[in-house]
């Protein structure tokens, strides 16, 4: 057996040996570790390659084994595909293909359920009446909360491409929030009359957004409508045996299904 060769990738080590390296002769990799591209050293010796350290496990066992093996939550699908491209693993290019075929069957049939609650609290500010003048007042205010669960996690990034918090001044995608995959928990507030714009900030309290139409989400009715646009154009439709139809209408719960 040949010595083990440690790779340096985008500052992450791995070791492993020539033959698994050069295992796919027709890849970079093969022609970097066959003698007929030149490679480049780090500080300490390593073989030294400017590329994502952190997905290069998945390339390097797929090199071991010819198996393509991704956890079931991977969410880098294309950030390997790029990668793989790169490096010219011709089996490797072909396998993700297929799965990403796989996921995308997968993701034909969905359920989307989305759970709504409001409640009004009162807030509290101060005012600038003048240089030096502050008063204290403070106003009624509508805080919503949306619970969203779907079994397709392409369509809570389609959701996230649609739906923008502002907060600072400045607006940022949903998708931030994922707490997994699947679930996705919102909470914001309406305008408050009255309240300055920095109050927002201070007090942390953030507004939602739906682009490209630019408008602000101000009640639940809005945000119903708004999901509906957008799921109804990814091929959901409504769940007609549930939820109750008065838990529909008074945007408490809402149900969606998808058959393709």
């Amino acid at each position: 057996m040949s010595d083990p060769i440690t790779l340096n990738v985008g500052g992450k080590l791995y070791t492993t040996s020539l033959a698994t390296l050069t295992s796919f002769p027709d890849s970079m990799l093969g022609a970097m570790f066959s003698g007929k591209m030149p490679t480049k050293r780090d500080s300490q010796g390593n073989c030294f390659i400017d590329r994502d350290g952190k997905v290069f496990r998945y390339i390097l066992n797929f090199l071991r084994t010819s198996h393509l093996d991704l956890p079931e939550d991977f969410q880098e699908m294309g950030l390997l595909r790029r990668e793989a491209d790169f490096y010219q693993v011709q089996p490797l290019i072909e396998a993700l293909q297929e799965k990403e075929v796989e996921l995308s069957k997968a993701e034909k049939n969905a359920m989307l359920n989305i759970t709504l609650k409001q409640r009004v609290q009162t807030v509290h500010f101060t005012v600038r009446e003048a240089p030096q003048i502050y008063s204290l007042s403070s106003s009624s205010m509508e805080v919503f909360n949306a619970n969203i669960f779907s079994t397709s996690c392409l369509f809570l990034k389609l959701l996230g491409s649609k739906l923008f918090y502002c907060s600072n001044g400045n607006l940022s995608s949903i998708t931030s929030y994922l707490q997994d995959p699947n679930h996705l928990t919102l909470d914001w507030v309406a305008n408050v009359e009255g309240l300055p714009e920095e109050e927002y900030t201070k007090q942390n309290l953030k507004r939602l957004w739906v682009v490209p139409a630019n408008k602000q989400i101000n009640s639940f009715q809005v945000f119903v409508e708004e999901v509906l646009k957008i799921a109804l154009s990814d091929g959901f439709c409504i769940d007609s045996s549930h939820p109750h139809a008065l838990d529909f209408m008074n945007n408490k719960i809402i149900r969606l299904i998808r058959y393709r």
